[in-house]
């Protein structure tokens, strides 16, 4: 492990190796800590599915893909846009699509640099909500979302391993401002 400072940027099409490999790393990590038997965690086509996913994101218009790297490495990825169901309307809300780590990084402040990141992506869009969906097994995560003021928004799709998704709203309300966005490197503290 490098000890070179770690920064926020734009994912790119080179990327999406690395992208893809925190997001499996980090799933199979908390898919295990919910109790999901390692041999429902992945299919043998998993790798490709979630590549076609990161790749169609990091090339979309409607989407904001971004890396935390520490020296050339990616460690972490957050992808932000519309809601994908609906839920809320794109002129009021903006959806938290995925957020990962790499779980030997986790405890170190990316997840919540990535976040706010989130945040800064809903004001600069004069988004009011966040909504993201997360598995009511992960309690890591849930834990996170809540001290990052995320709330039940009643919703919940179906989930592996006979769990839900569980849909969380962020209402930013009144503290929602225009926030002057560089797009250029944001270093991680």
């Amino acid at each position: 492990m490098t000890n070179s400072p770690s920064l926020i940027r734009p994912a790119r099409f080179g990327d999406l190796a690395a992208i893809v490999d925190v997001h499996t790393q980090a799933r199979a990590a908390y898919y295990q800590a919910g109790g999901l038997p390692g041999s429902e965690i992945d299919s043998p086509d998993g790798w490709a599915r979630r590549r076609a996913t990161w790749a169609q994101d990091v090339q979309s218009s409607a989407m904001t893909v971004l890396c935390a790297v520490q020296g050339t490495e990616v460690i972490g990825v957050v992808a932000m846009g519309p809601p994908k169901d609906g839920t809320g309307t794109a002129s009021n809300a903006g959806e938290l699509h995925r957020i990962h780590v790499r779980p030997d990084h986790w405890g170190r402040r990316i997840g919540g640099r990535l976040h706010e990141e989130f945040v800064r992506f809903l004001r600069d869009g004069s988004l009011e909500t966040g909504l993201l969906d997360a598995w009511e097994h992960n309690s890591r995560a849930l834990a996170f979302y809540s001290r990052h003021g995320w709330t039940p928004a009643g919703g919940r799709r179906p989930g592996p391993g006979g769990a839900d998704f569980l849909r969380l709203r962020l209402d930013l309300g009144g503290r929602v401002a225009a926030a002057a966005s560089s797009g250029s490197a944001v270093p991680l503290t």
